[in-house]
């Protein structure tokens, strides 16, 4: 049925004519783009609803996947050891990761199984004569299909001990007598490193951070607050001093990236907050939040007993090799781009999407994190 308006029309000679005749005004009968004009919240719509798509099609995205294996080896008497072997559990199933020690080694008893959120925990004694275990080779057999380290702690009966990260390629670890201290240094520095630059949210936290303060001098102090804070509550929630739930301190992390994200937003319209004029204390804050995430991780490692401080110091000062390190690349990058000439369009909209981008997925952690610890 034609409305009153149509009743009688004839079609006009000239398209202008016909605009003016059906009342035809806006950017769709002027030839122009109809979103031309519209206001940012349609264009922020779009880009966010194109980043969840992208994050769609990324199958699990984590955080945090290099968590390690642990072995404890004890030496109640000679010959006799407490074996204690810890698997991580990721998305429901055990890693492929199965411990074999040399022919001459016989189980004392059956091991017993203790299932744990994230691993399996398995107890049992063994026995490997009068020579013991040093010399002889203990064998990973599966990591090679993983990205999965294997922290290996022998304590030997006559106080001797030693601690090794296995990796992957070179599946198995040969027992010493003793190893002194500067093999425990070195291998918590060198976890310590791991961890952070394999902790995507800890270093989308400090990118976020370096995307807020536009003075490259005045970064040191928000790094350095940071840094501050987050090794003071590793070394209270390492030694036991302050415990927090994990799987809320994973949450709460991926928020406080969220929180950042929209506070870089809020600096590219003119905004002003306390974000912006005292980033240190932002930074101290939440890094009191992630030194606890740093401390899971530690304590999913497992720390030697006689070793705890030199351990904890060497594994804080691995963190903060890897934080500077992914400073400087960030600060290397952003140098380089300004010394190229791109085109306008890139140098306007190349901050924005970084925001949005760590904003949604900084989102989707969180979502996920939570998730995960309520169900």
């Amino acid at each position: 049925m034609s409305s009153p308006r149509c009743r009688g029309f004839k079609p006009p000679a000239t398209l202008r004519t016909a605009r003016r005749a059906v009342g035809c005004r806006g950017a769709a009968c002027e030839g122009r783009p109809v979103f031309q004009g519209r206001t940012p919240r349609l264009q922020q719509f779009f880009l966010v609803t194109l980043w969840l798509g992208l994050l769609a099609c990324v199958p699990g995205v984590q955080a945090h996947e290099a968590r390690p294996a642990y072995l404890e080896i004890n030496e109640t008497t000679p010959g006799r050891y407490n074996v204690l072997w810890r698997t991580p559990v990721l998305s429901g199933m055990r890693l492929p990761v199965v411990l074999k020690f040399s022919d001459d080694v016989r189980n004392v008893t059956e091991p017993t199984l203790r299932e744990l959120p994230d691993s399996l925990i398995e107890r049992w004694l063994i026995e490997a004569g009068s020579s013991g275990l040093a010399g002889k080779r203990i064998e990973f057999v599966g990591p090679q299909a993983t990205i999965t380290d294997v922290l290996v702690r022998v304590q030997l009966h006559d106080g001797g001990y030693s601690t090794t990260l296995v990796h992957p390629s070179q599946p198995w670890v040969e027992i010493a007598a003793t190893h002194g201290p500067l093999i425990v240094a070195l291998t918590y520095l060198r976890h310590g490193i791991e961890h952070i630059l394999f902790g995507y949210d800890h270093l989308l936290f400090v990118l976020a951070l370096i995307l807020i303060v536009h003075d490259r001098k005045v970064l040191l102090l928000p790094i350095t607050a940071f840094t501050l804070a987050h090794s003071i509550t590793l070394a209270l929630a390492t030694l036991g001093v302050v415990h927090v739930p994990g799987p809320p301190v994973e949450a709460t992390i991926a928020l406080s990236i969220l929180l950042l994200a929209c506070e870089i937003a809020r600096l590219q319209r003119g905004e002003t907050s306390l974000t912006a004029r005292r980033p240190w204390v932002v930074a101290f804050v939440f890094g009191l939040l992630h030194g606890f995430g740093f401390a899971s991780a530690l304590t999913d490692v497992g720390l030697p007993q006689s070793d705890v401080p030199l351990a904890l110091f060497a594994f804080n000062v691995g963190v903060e090799v890897g934080q500077l390190a992914f400073i400087a690349v960030v600060l290397s990058l952003l140098a380089l781009v300004k010394r190229m000439k791109l085109p306008p369009i890139i140098e306007r909209y190349t901050l924005p999407v970084a925001t949005y981008a760590i904003g949604v997925l900084a989102a989707f952690w969180f979502f996920e994190r939570l998730v995960n610890f309520v169900t």
